[in-house]
């Protein structure tokens, strides 16, 4: 049986610490403030960067080096037979694309898997791949099982700001001019590859009704149902402890039959929405199969 190691990077919110805990690597992701390159979790924490973000500085996400990655794959190896990369989906860094090539000159021993997700859903998949790996499946099984399974996940995500999104250019500064005059609450969704407008909601609390029954409906529709637990479901925020507090309940009343996970969305996620937001996740339980 191979001997299968499970690496990811920190857009999954694995912290380097979680990460020792579970037996899993994780590839710190860069950040560029003001001409120097920060990387998550070793030298910016998530306090440091909030702190910066909500001081004006300028924060843009990169890709970590070829060189590092096969470094961290080659230490892998060095006790492994194979390796199994998780990194961020293909539709929002070019990152998957980048450890694909990177990974031709492995011979095989190197399997990266596109499986289009990030933050606490990517985290999901990290668990499966350890579930497998140690069920004896090997990396290119675990690759084929994760990317079969890549659209069964929803995020749902409602802004407090419209200021992160014009900084990065995804709206003009006129329509945030005017979505903040209205003091509208934009509901995101990442579905997949790609992180798309799902409503606009004129309240705080219109925003938490539309995501809640948005998630009930893909459960229901997609994901088997809200009679059993048949997803892995997280209430998840944007560095608000205080306003997350009365959203995780809402949620738990939401979905009496779940178990709701407390959880914070990855800083790649937080570098295009900004602090604040409010957000509900869910993942379809993995169902193994036989070897």
């Amino acid at each position: 049986m191979a001997k299968v190691a499970v690496i990811t990077d920190s857009n999954s919110g694995i912290t380097q610490q979680m990460g020792k805990d579970m037996g899993v690597t994780v590839v710190p992701m860069p950040f560029m403030i003001g001409g120097e390159t920060y990387y998550e979790g070793v030298t910016m924490s998530r306090e440091e960067f909030f702190q910066r973000m909500g001081s004006g500085e300028k924060i843009i996400t990169s890709q970590p080096s070829p060189g590092e990655v096969m470094k961290i794959w080659d230490r892998a190896l060095e006790k492994n037979d194979q390796v199994v990369y998780i990194p961020m989906s293909s539709g929002l860094s070019g990152s998957c694309q980048s450890a694909l090539m990177f990974a031709e000159d492995y011979d095989g021993r190197v399997q990266v898997v596109n499986n289009q997700r990030i933050s606490v859903t990517m985290r999901a998949s990290v668990l499966d791949a350890l579930a497998l790996a140690e069920k004896g499946f090997d990396a290119v099984r675990i690759r084929e099982i994760l990317e079969k399974e890549k659209f069964e996940s929803s995020i749902y995500i409602m802004l407090d700001t419209l200021e992160y999104l014009k900084r990065g250019g995804r709206i003009t500064p006129a329509a945030a001019a005017i979505g903040t005059l209205l003091r509208l609450k934009p509901v995101l969704q990442i579905q997949g590859e790609k992180l798309d407008a799902y409503s606009k909601a004129r309240t705080v609390n219109q925003g938490k009704t539309t995501m809640l029954a948005a998630m009930k409906k893909d459960i229901n529709e997609r994901f088997g149902g809200t009679e059993t637990e048949t997803c892995h479901l997280y209430a998840v925020h944007a560095s608000c402890p205080d306003t997350f507090a009365p959203w995780r309940e809402e949620v738990r009343a939401a979905f009496p039959g779940f178990r709701v996970f407390d959880d914070v969305l990855s800083l790649s996620v937080c570098t295009h929405i900004g602090p604040g937001a409010l957000a509900i996740a869910c993942s379809k339980k993995l169902e193994i199969p036989e070897l």
